[in-house]
């Protein structure tokens, strides 16, 4: 049976939850946007006049797609050059979803999305259900295909493990912005001193390149090496600025919900460092540089007005 224009937009209305759901799954934007455009292929192939309820056969068909994708994800991760970080998603990203409560705000964290690396795809897919779309167990039941109390049993353990993590602190975007304001006039001091005073003592600075951009194997840990690392970083000099082909420009705002620098040469995003904000001060400092984890964020960074940047790097 043909597909009509009412089933389109009945698949249409639920696109932006799927995405949401499926970046959560993923850590990234590109592989959502696939997970979701092979939903609609499998709704299209599908006789939705018997679909009784759309939005649970939809959520469905895209866990379980999300669900294999994670299983081959696992094993290509463990051929990444270099360290692994989810690709960031911009303030006002559509893709982002709900924000109404905490749980939803710290679902999509960078830090609880580094975090959920750890969890298998089930608890995975148990916890951004019930934790940023409240779905209840019943549903996530059965669309996993296990049991009510299997399914409170898996969210039970993923959110230990999620704990396991720092605790972050919520800031809002005036508070996100006196953050990064003070740790970029640490970070281009010239002196280790300033930073360390803002990190924890157990801090981490992890950059991803992918192989593609250069990007410490392993990452920096302790605030004296973090801090000594991020001085040397945003130190000027030429070698640099051959590096990346000019001066960037760096601005302050959020990714994920978190603080964040973004680094934008020639309207071109080429590097996210999200801060995470604890009661202690800034533990860990991620580095987003793979170009192909940017393209979305260059997206949406020239679709909006985002004012002249603080300085240029380099």
């Amino acid at each position: 049976m043909a597909m009509t224009m009412h089933d389109v937009d009945r698949f249409e209305a639920s696109r932006p939850r799927l995405e949401a759901i499926a970046y959560r799954l993923l850590g990234s934007a590109s592989e959502a946007e696939d997970a979701v455009q092979e939903t609609f292929l499998r709704w299209q192939a599908a006789d939705v006049d018997h679909v009784e309820v759309p939005e649970a056969w939809l959520t469905k068909v895209l866990t379980n797609l999300c669900l294999n994708q994670l299983t081959s994800a696992r094993a290509r991760r463990e051929t990444y050059v270099g360290q692994w970080l989810p690709e960031p998603l911009l303030a006002g990203d559509p893709m982002l979803g709900p924000a109404d409560t905490a749980e939803q705000r710290e679902s999509v964290s960078y830090a609880v999305l580094a975090l959920l690396e750890r969890l298998s795809p089930n608890e995975r897919a148990v916890y951004v259900l019930r934790e940023a779309f409240d779905y209840p167990h019943r549903e996530i039941a059965r669309i996993l295909d296990i049991t009510e109390p299997a399914s409170q049993q898996i969210l039970h353990r993923a959110k230990k493990h999620v704990a396991d993590g720092k605790a972050r602190t919520e800031v809002d975007e005036a508070a996100a912005r006196r953050i990064v304001d003070e740790f970029l006039a640490a970070a281009t001091s010239g002196r280790t001193e300033p930073l360390v005073r803002l990190l924890t003592q157990d801090a981490v600075s992890i950059g991803d390149g992918g192989g593609k951009v250069p990007a410490r194997a392993k990452a920096f840990e302790g605030a004296l090496a973090v801090a000594k690392f991020l001085r040397g970083l945003f130190k000027p000099g030429k070698a640099k600025r051959d590096l990346v082909g000019g001066s960037p420009g760096v601005y302050a705002t959020t990714a994920n919900g978190e603080p964040a620098v973004v680094v934008v040469l020639d309207g071109r995003v080429i590097g996210v460092m999200c801060l995470e904000v604890t009661a202690e001060g800034i533990a860990a400092v991620r580095s987003q540089v793979n170009p192909d984890k940017l393209e979305r964020a260059t997206r949406r960074w020239a679709a909006a007005d985002r004012g002249e940047p603080l300085f240029d790097a380099f």
